[in-house]
């Protein structure tokens, strides 16, 4: 019967391409192949082992977030530190592009690894993600012992960001294939909160370890963290029965070829060219706000850091918020209306709050934070509506299409849009722009007047033209 309905969603002329079958299709292959072929188990009973394993998958994933994201997320303290305790070779300024390169990074290297994971490598990919986690550990090691500026960026933002992109890459993958389309947003909204605690908890974690052991410390203590984290979750994380199904039968077939009919509609395009732009916007106050708060508003290190915490602690909520918008039965709402509202929130709070912050106005960065943390930070959450309403397309026209494949080149649309910020960083060291904003006492004048007038102007116009697409 699944293979009838395999058929059936092959378009014709194409019958030399083999397709893949999709999650909904998965979720069946699920309940057939997850119990080791034993038909005596009652039905009941079959659902609870799937469910249970279903929620391990999920633990895994949650787990995966600290090492995947954790010196990501909070690369302004790390990038504070290095400002005020300057010891190495070569200009400090160059720093200012390590957070945002390493997102690039692992962002633009996921359409890539999705698809070699998604079934041509699909047994290897515990195996994958392990080396993934043993090279990051190794690239925190080695920055541990850098000496000149140069040292930092290649480990910590390259090296890093490839063996988290190879963690995060086929772990993703399961996680898709083992929910199906009637939850696969609400599962990616609670990993992504998950993602959010991190970046939560952890700028004052790194804080204080960079106070009491300095950067080279810290490191060495992060790489501690990132190995026994890591391994904990990969091993959560099974790949799916379904996925491996013709192995365990011994079928020897040729390779599975991915379909990419998807891309010859507007839909994907529309809905990429949007993610360009939200992430233009969005990772700007992520890297400058620290910064900015500590030199502009005159606060101190602690209050600092606070504010990118509360930047990032709407997020827990908003992306599960965010995920059960886009599955909601009660209230369906299209992906479209979903990612607008979370465009448009955001892109408010921009220009009213960050926009108009003067000297010494904590109230006004708070706010800020806790409104742009919350629907920016959800954003992403918004994919997975947007995955489902690909498939339904797909569905609609009888094109097979690859679900994991899809949410990694929507991944790969995030890192492009972190590229024109990472030459802005490059042009625009941190130390400059909190210079030459503090030269200036008006609000207006202070902000928009200078340089990063122009950075927080693209921050909300980029955020509005992120909602604004889908609709046109």
């Amino acid at each position: 019967m699944a293979r009838s309905q395999e058929n059936s969603r092959t378009p014709r002329g194409d019958e030399s391409e083999s397709t893949q079958p999709t999650c909904a299709e998965n979720g069946h292959e699920l309940q057939r192949f997850n119990l080791d072929d034993d038909t005596d188990v009652a039905p009941r009973s079959r659902h609870w082992r799937l469910d249970h394993k279903r929620t391990l998958v999920l633990v895994g994933s949650a787990i995966l977030q600290l090492p995947i994201w954790g010196f990501v997320m909070c690369y302004g303290v790390f990038q504070e530190h290095y400002s005020a305790n300057w010891a190495l070779a070569g200009s400090r300024e160059v720093t200012g592009i390590i957070g945002t390169t390493s997102n690039g990074v692992i962002y633009l290297s996921m359409p890539f690894l999705f698809a070699l994971f998604t079934k041509r490598l699909a047994h290897w990919r515990q195996t994958a993600a392990l080396c993934g986690a043993a090279l990051a550990c190794l690239s925190f090691v080695l920055s541990s012992f850098s000496t000149h500026v140069w040292h930092l960026v290649a480990t910590q933002g390259v090296l890093s960001a490839l063996g988290c992109a190879l963690v995060y890459s086929p772990t993703t993958l399961s996680l898709g294939e083992w929910f199906g389309t009637r939850n696969r947003a609400v599962a990616y909204g609670v990993v992504l909160s998950c993602k959010n605690i991190v970046g939560s908890a952890c700028p004052f974690l790194m804080r204080v370890m960079l106070d009491r052991y300095g950067f080279r410390g810290t490191t060495r203590l992060w790489t501690a963290v990132t190995a026994a984290a890591s391994v904990a979750g990969i091993l959560l994380i099974p790949t799916p029965p379904a996925t491996l199904a013709p192995a365990r039968r011994g079928v020897h077939s040729r390779p599975v070829r991915i379909p990419w009919h998807f891309l010859r509609h507007q839909t994907f395009y529309v809905y990429a060219a949007a993610i360009v732009f939200q992430t233009a916007g969005y990772g700007i106050p992520q890297t400058y706000l620290n910064t900015y708060a500590a030199e502009v508003t005159m606060l101190s290190q602690t209050s600092a850091t606070l504010l990118l915490t509360l930047f990032n602690i709407p997020g827990i909520l908003s992306s599960s918020f965010f995920g059960y918008l886009s599955d909601n039965k009660r209230f369906p709402l299209s992906a479209t209306a979903v990612t607008a509202i979370s465009a448009a929130g955001s892109a408010l709070a921009a220009f009213l709050f960050w926009g108009l912050t003067s000297r010494g106005s904590m109230a006004l960065l708070v706010l800020f934070s806790v409104t742009f943390g919350f629907f920016a930070g959800g954003y992403s959450a918004t994919w997975g509506g947007v995955v489902n309403e690909l498939e339904s397309e797909a569905a609609g026209r009888n094109e097979a299409i690859d679900t994991g494949v899809v949410y990694g080149l929507l991944n790969g649309a995030r890192g492009v849009g972190l590229e024109p910020k990472d030459f802005v960083d490059a042009g625009l060291p941190a130390d400059k722009v909190v210079y030459e904003m503090s030269a200036k006492k008006g609000a207006y004048n202070a902000i928009f007047g200078q340089p990063t007038g122009t950075l927080i102007g693209s921050t909300g116009t980029d955020r509005g033209h992120s909602g604004m697409l889908p609709h046109l």
